[in-house]
């Protein structure tokens, strides 16, 4: 896959090199400065970064997710975190790095960032789930006081201190509060994110506020001047990966632009070209009048997936994109579209990744004698292959397989020696009969683990940690989740890893 990308995996120092002369830092610093004005979270952590990222040589290490309720997925965070320990890393006195995220205000899949999972000590998932209108920007939906009282209604029934409880409850309120109130859906997820990592040198940013808007004006005109021309090189790079062996993540339809218009209604629109006229399900329009709009209103002509990063790119002054797996997969198809806008793609850096283990969950896996990892992938069999090797049952090992698959090959040899014309017969018996005995196997430890959860639970409560609604952790648990149980260690723990760390880590 390296092909597919213009620099190599881990190629700071040459990131390090390159020069973006063409940012308007203080421009940028600028409307940054008003939105988070606007925010009410123009503190002494939001002051300290714009000041360092309004440097003639700032860089920007750049990461975002969609506005997910209550910060949404573990990993949301996670990749914010990561862009804080990057910058950090790569910091210099002469060119600072500053780590931003990129809230997806203009994304308007309601069912993506309405719900939220949670587990409380009592081992009690609680899921949110708040009634977002579909096909509007989470940036244009007012926050509503009924889902205030839906998160506090979960708050008092969370089971946890109650002194963390009451710091989570605080943040909260805090996002939701302030002289200029609630705001938007996405303007509570930028205050939530914001209060966790601006002292780690974070600023949060939404396109869709204005003075951006504006800013990233010019570079939406420029693919209004050949709207086919990143699709088609989306298709080019996606018949590339198909020859190699690879599935392409990202498609576009004939005549899909990578462009997006709020039309009066409200509703976010994909905009298509016939050769002469653009058009949605609901209008059609012409190229006046869509540069008309951006002169209007910049922030209601909105990028696709396939333009998004390189008008986030075109933006800012960025040094390494701090992404999950989905995106590099994106990324593989994306070098030749930044091209298309005179940008280089810039380094891809793959986000920390954590599945957070409790004391409790710690003995579980010990007495296994099994990773987190190992559990996500085949939880009834990590239990019932542990409580097999307790009780001594060796029908149900790995080992007892292997000898029975070394006694049938011997034997598979012996009968080819008697007579070659067995040989691939006898091949054929031991493979489908070590197969039928390890499906046995399997569904004997299955029967082991599925009675032992009867008995005690342990299946249940280790899945609740590790795969909750069967998603693994990082994918579905809220990292509030830690806050409310353990207090702000997590958020130090998570603060003091290695930029792109990966694996286990466990809470004291």
């Amino acid at each position: 896959m390296q092909a597919y990308f213009r620099l190599s995996a881990g190629a700071l120092a040459q990131a390090r090199a390159e020069t973006r002369g063409d940012v308007d830092r203080a421009a940028l610093a600028e409307a940054l400065r008003a939105y988070h004005r606007d925010l009410g979270t123009l503190d002494a952590h939001a002051q300290a970064a714009l000041e360092r990222l309004a440097h003639p040589a700032s860089r920007v290490v750049v990461t975002g997710q969609q506005a997910g309720a209550l910060t949404g997925p573990a990993y949301s965070v996670h990749k914010a975190a990561d862009a804080a320990l990057l910058a950090r890393q790569e910091d210099r006195e002469d060119a600072p790095v500053v780590a931003v995220y990129w809230i997806a205000s203009q994304d308007h899949d309601a069912a993506e960032v309405a719900s939220t999972t949670l587990l409380d000590l009592a081992g009690r998932l609680h899921r949110l789930t708040l009634d977002v209108p579909q096909g509007v920007p989470v940036g244009r939906m007012p926050w509503r006081a009924e889902w205030t009282a839906q998160v506090h209604a979960l708050l008092d029934a969370f089971d946890a201190p109650a002194a963390h409880v009451a710091a989570v409850r605080a943040r909260f309120d805090r996002a939701v509060g302030g002289p200029a109130g609630a705001g938007s859906y996405a303007d509570v997820f930028a205050r939530l994110i914001h209060g966790l990592l601006a002292p780690a040198g974070l600023l949060v940013l939404d396109p869709l506020h204005p003075a951006l808007a504006a800013l990233m004006a010019p570079t939406l005109a420029r693919e209004l001047e050949r709207p086919l021309a990143s699709s088609e090189a989306i298709e080019a790079a996606a018949a590339r990966l198909e020859a190699d062996g690879f599935v392409p993540q990202l498609r576009r339809p004939a005549g899909a632009t990578n462009l997006f218009i709020e039309e009066d209604d409200g509703q976010r629109r994909l905009l298509r070209f016939d050769g002469r006229t653009f058009s949605t399900d609901h209008a059609a329009y012409s190229r006046a009048d869509l540069l008309a709009v951006l002169a209007g209103d910049p922030s209601r002509i909105t990028p696709a997936a396939g333009l998004r990063p390189a008008v986030q790119d075109a933006l800012l002054p960025t040094l390494a994109f701090v992404v999950g797996p989905g995106e590099i997969a994106y990324g593989a198809q994306l070098r030749d579209v930044y091209a298309l806008h005179g940008l280089g793609q810039p380094l891809l850096w793959p986000r920390l990744s954590v599945t957070w283990i409790e004391p409790n969950v710690r003995r579980l896996l010990t007495r296994l004698n099994a990773t987190a990892a190992q559990v996500q992938a085949d939880p009834e069999g990590v239990l019932g292959r542990a409580l097999a090797a307790e009780q001594g049952a060796a029908a149900a090992s790995a080992e007892r397989l292997a000898a029975l698959d070394a006694d049938l090959r011997a034997l598979t040899d012996e009968l080819g020696a008697l007579d070659p014309t067995l040989h691939s017969a006898a091949q054929r018996t031991r493979t489908r009969t070590t197969a039928r005995v390890a499906h046995l196997q399997h569904l004997a430890t299955r029967a082991l683990a599925r009675a032992e959860n009867d008995r005690s639970g342990q299946l249940t409560r280790l899945k609740a940690h590790l795969l909750p609604n069967g998603v693994p952790q990082e994918r579905e648990m809220n990292f509030l989740t830690f806050l409310l149980k353990h207090g702000d260690t997590p958020l130090r723990q998570l603060l003091d890893l290695p930029a792109g760390w990966q694996g286990e880590l466990d809470i004291p």
